[in-house]
């Protein structure tokens, strides 16, 4: 887990870079980077994606998981739910909070527009 003030050469920015990488390689729908650190205490980054289907957000964020894990700095989510019902999965990372959702419950949340006066990032193939 990357702590506040630690000497890891990962920042939030970068961090929030890498997840976005990693949802994308398992075809995350919809990829978004909210840059709320001027708005907010809870965090830096939000990113926010879609899952199609349950075992869809399932291995989006088992692949997050591990491959944050297997980094040279071992970082690991400080707070993870909604993993058992896989409708809204949270991952906490510290500085950068992570959003998995199903279509119905991105619909429903609409996080991106509750945040909406904060820089938004649309992650595709050609940031990638």
């Amino acid at each position: 887990m990357i702590e506040p003030n630690s000497q890891s050469d990962l920042s939030s920015h970068n961090l929030v870079h890498k997840i976005a990488r990693l949802m994308y390689d398992k075809q995350a729908v919809d990829i978004l980077i909210l840059d709320v650190q001027h708005v907010s205490t809870l965090a830096d980054y939000f990113v926010i994606a879609t899952g199609t289907v349950d075992v869809h957000r399932k291995a989006i964020v088992e692949h997050i998981e591990n491959s944050l894990a297997s980094l040279p700095q071992h970082i690991h989510p400080r707070h993870l739910e909604g993993v058992r019902h896989l409708y809204w999965i949270l991952m906490d990372y510290g500085d950068v909070i992570v959003h998995v959702f199903s279509p119905e419950a991105r619909n429903y949340y609409q996080l991106e527009k509750l945040w909406g006066d904060v820089p938004i990032e649309r992650f595709n193939d050609h940031l990638a």
